[in-house]
Order: C-alpha cells, then structure tokens, then sequence
C-alpha cells in the first residue's frame, strides 16, 4: 500500500510482519491493522531505517519493533545491512524478494548525501545485493522492480558514469564547484540542482577517500 510515495509491506501471515509503517496517518495505520486482521494479526514491525515518512507511523500502530543484525532472520526475513543512504539501513530478503527501502527505488535513483564514507558504502550495498539470486525488489518508494538484475547494474552505472564524468572534469583542470556541478549534472532540472549538490560532494567525498583528489577540492 502507499500513502504520500511511501510503501508499506505485510509479509507472511498467522502473524504477519510490517516492514515500514509509514507516515503517521490514521487512515493508512487504519488500513495497515485491517489487511493485517486478514493474515492473522501483526507479529512484529521490521524498519528498513529511520526517515520519518518510514517510521512515523509506528507509535499509531503499537507493535513491537523488531531490531535484527545483520544476517539475521526473523519470520522468514533474512536482514541484509545495506548502509549508504542512511548508516542503519537494511534490506530484508526472503526467497529471491528483497524489501530495500530506499536503497533501491522503483523510480529514480535515491539521494546519497555526503558523510561518513557515505557513497563508498551505497556502491558496496548494492554489489552486495548483487549477490543474491533476487527475481523481484519491493522498493521503499514506486513500483517494484521486476529485473533486479537490471535495475541493481543500472544503480551501480549510473553513479560511476557521474564519477567518470567528474572525473574528466577534474583532469581537464576544473575546480569550480558550481562549475562541475553544471557539468557533470548538466541533465538534471534546476528545481533538483540543491541535492544534486548534495550527491556531487558524496563523490567528491569518495574521491578524496580514495586519494584521487586534490586538497583544493577536499570537503
């Protein structure tokens, strides 16, 4: 079900698990506790990370929130640890399906903001997730995705096409910020040009990790 772009998820039944409720709207926790009332209640809350609009339903519903490590399995749900757009981000995967939250979007890509060696650990969550043999990914935002395979190479291109791109630039002699980011980003409408800044400093930020950058650009 969805309610203002956020999905949420019940899996299994007798009891069921709810993966992200969601915003804090009666009508959506009110649609949650029915649909679950036909799979024999709710067992349990899994959280795929904190964002509000993924979790602020939770205290509405009042059930238990179940906190997994990695590589644990509760209710048929294996918790894959996925950081990058946030640190605590997880996947849940049962049986070729992977839950990703916002690691993995039906539409677009997600924002990687810089911090932490955020972007390093994007591209290694999804070459990890590369390595499961998935037939279908249930996304935190959009439809799902029904060539994971696809999707996760297009993912993982598409954000080293940019580094490509920036770093062209770069080795041309360009250090203006706000001119690399006109070029390396030159597609993406103004309306969207403040998290394109924010994306283009996780690369530099990657970057500078990796020792391929120069101290005048250094975040």
């Amino acid at each position: 079900m969805t309610l203002q772009g956020t999905n949420t998820y019940l899996f299994g039944s007798d009891p069921c698990l709810v993966i992200d409720p969601g915003p804090a709207e009666e009508s959506h926790i009110e649609a949650i506790r029915e649909a679950a009332g036909q799979r024999g209640g709710i067992g349990g809350v899994l959280i795929t990370h904190g964002d509000a609009d993924h979790v602020e339903g939770v205290p509405m519903l009042g059930e238990e929130v179940i906190e997994l490590s990695d590589g644990e399995t509760h209710g048929g749900l294996t918790a894959v640890s996925t950081p990058g757009h946030a640190a605590e981000h997880y996947c849940f995967i049962s049986e070729g399906v992977c839950f990703s939250g916002d690691l993995v979007l039906g539409e677009g890509s997600t924002i990687v903001a810089p911090g932490g060696g955020s972007l390093i650990a994007y591209l290694d969550s999804l070459r990890r997730l590369q390595g499961y043999d998935l037939e279908l990914i249930c996304p935190g935002h959009g439809p799902w995705v029904t060539d994971p395979k696809a999707k996760l190479e297009q993912y993982v291109e598409h954000r080293m096409m940019r580094e490509r791109r920036l770093l062209a630039a770069l080795e041309r002699g360009e250090r203006s910020r706000a001119a690399l980011l006109a070029e390396v980003w030159d597609d993406v409408p103004e309306q969207l040009r403040p998290a394109a800044e924010l994306v283009m400093a996780a690369h530099l930020e990657k970057l500078a990790a990796e020792g391929r950058l120069d101290a005048e650009l250094k975040p």
